[in-house]
């Protein structure tokens, strides 16, 4: 029985430690999407207004997995 729940625990770690993996993913998606966003901008500034809010909506989604990332972590 006790194997049991030393297994069960071992794999809520597992879990969370890849939770971790996939919120540093989320900040690294989010510095790609703003580097990449700031080079078009300094390419053609005359567009920065749509391309500022194509980023920002896009920024938004991916934090919204960062959220769920958390949320899952604190579930587990």
């Amino acid at each position: 029985m006790e194997e049991t729940i030393q297994t069960v625990d071992g794999m809520k770690y597992l879990a969370q430690g890849l939770i971790i993996l996939s919120m540093f993913g989320t900040a690294l998606a989010q510095g790609f999407v703003v580097g990449k966003a700031l080079e078009a901008i300094g390419r053609n500034p005359d567009v920065q207004g749509s391309i500022f809010s194509k980023m920002i909506v896009g920024v938004a989604m991916i934090e919204a997995i960062a959220i769920y990332a958390l949320v899952a972590f604190f579930v587990i």
